[in-house]
């Protein structure tokens, strides 16, 4: 992308990415579609500020403080979401298709605010990390951030939903960081060229493995060794959270299913590549969504 026009803002770029993960798929409730697609629309058009385009880091710490302001004003039930804009009025908001919706469904379903406020500072930090060239120290310092980054999700869907008993909410952050760590290691090929680095100091040090080779995208033995430990933890996670499914009622039980199989396929997938993540990424094909139907159905 050229230096020279202006850098779109970020509410102007469509969602584009590829996803490996069914989201607000026709299997959810209708009711919830709308509050689901809202929280949705919010996290990913964060994850664009911290991510896409050519900004700097500074630029995209500022767009995301931008970003959490009018999260705040939507939580506050300000009225530039509610009200339409006239000819001759300026925006009141960068980003009205994100934060309109957002807006009704907080105070609709009474959304928990912080919840969306931790998926910001894991985007802020994210930022933070990459511009510094940092690392994670062990796995109880991207545990934590998976908690900031993916947990709340789940626990926004589960609030949906209406369960809320503490042993759904431990079984839901099992799923949401094991699907955060799984699109971890599948990623690697796409992260470490733009700075992004979730393999911790402590693990490498266990696979004797330099984190200049890393960088490097070497996939030396010893980088598979410990590509296929990182799995095995993101695996046992799932396995944890499992059983959420059979406490989430009707169709949203089964779109469940099918995250937590989505999730599991791309481990067989990662597996099946011998773990060779650090130069090439896993997709998912016609035939593996078959798979995935029919392991949710024997669930």
């Amino acid at each position: 992308m050229s230096a020279a026009p202006p850098r779109p803002t970020p509410h102007a770029a469509p969602i584009t990415h590829y996803e490996n993960f069914p989201v607000a798929s026709v299997l959810c409730p209708a009711h919830l579609r709308a509050p689901i697609a809202a929280i949705y629309h919010f996290a990913r058009t964060a994850d664009d500020i911290a991510d896409e385009g050519d900004a700097t880091a500074q630029q995209r710490l500022d767009d995301l403080q931008a970003y959490r302001a009018e999260l705040i004003a939507a939580c506050a039930n300000q009225p530039q979401y509610t009200q339409p804009e006239t000819k001759l009025a300026a925006p009141r908001t960068r980003w009205p298709q994100v934060f309109g919706p957002l807006q009704q469904a907080i105070h609709s379903w009474q959304l928990p605010p912080q919840l969306l406020h931790d998926l910001l500072d894991a985007f802020t930090q994210d930022i933070a990390q990459s511009a510094a060239g940092a690392t994670y120290a062990d796995s109880a310092a991207l545990l934590d951030y998976c908690r900031r980054s993916a947990n709340p999700v789940g626990r926004l869907l589960l609030h949906l939903y209406g369960v809320t008993d503490p042993l759904a909410l431990a079984r839901s952050d099992a799923i949401c960081t094991a699907l955060q760590l799984i699109n971890f290691w599948q990623d690697l090929s796409v992260d470490i060229p733009r700075g992004r680095y979730y393999l911790t100091d402590a693990d490498c040090a266990r696979f004797n493995v330099p984190v200049a080779d890393i960088r490097a995208q070497r996939q030396t033995q010893n980088a598979t060794n410990l590509i296929a430990a990182c799995a095995r933890l993101a695996s046992a996670n799932m396995q944890k959270g499992t059983p959420l499914v059979h406490q989430i009622p009707g169709r949203a039980g089964w779109e469940l299913r099918l995250v937590v199989q989505g999730g599991l396929r791309i481990l067989d997938k990662i597996e099946a590549m011998n773990y060779a993540t650090l130069n090439q990424r896993p997709t998912l094909r016609v035939w593996d969504y078959c798979v995935m139907v029919w392991r949710a159905l024997r669930m």
